[in-house]
């Protein structure tokens, strides 16, 4: 089974959203999601000062197998981008809830993020994907 870490917030879109202590979420790509596409080869990330909307598409994971959007899991202005993911994509298998962070964004409506899964739905929505 995928590493679910239960601190963090999950959408059906295979993101993870950590509340930091700023008030920013940090973003990225479950380790489901992870070892679904395999071998990473490219990242896009988003522009600092971008506006998202959520369930928007704002950055794109390539894998040997496929290319991926990333949608951000809430709205919000992207304040901040992992900028290692250009050089090294393949962090993204090595510590998905890590250093493989993808963007920071400053959300329009913190309550957003309650209306994501925690780790138990979350890990309850991956097996019935499974089937």
């Amino acid at each position: 089974m995928s590493n679910i870490p239960a601190d963090l917030k999950y959408a059906k879109t295979h993101e993870w959203a950590r509340l930091n202590d700023d008030g920013s979420i940090t973003v990225g790509i479950s380790d489901n999601a992870q070892e679904q596409l395999g071998d990473m080869v490219y990242i896009e990330v988003p522009d600092v000062g971008k506006l998202v909307a959520a369930a928007q598409p704002c950055a794109v994971v390539e894998s040997v197998k496929a290319a991926s959007d990333v949608y951000a899991p809430v709205a919000g202005e992207i304040v901040e981008v992992n900028g290692n993911l250009v050089e090294s994509p393949e962090t993204v298998n090595q510590d998905a809830y890590g250093e493989g962070w993808m963007f920071r964004l400053r959300p329009s409506d913190p309550g957003e993020l309650e209306e994501l899964m925690d780790a138990d739905a979350y890990e309850s929505f991956l097996e019935s994907e499974s089937h």
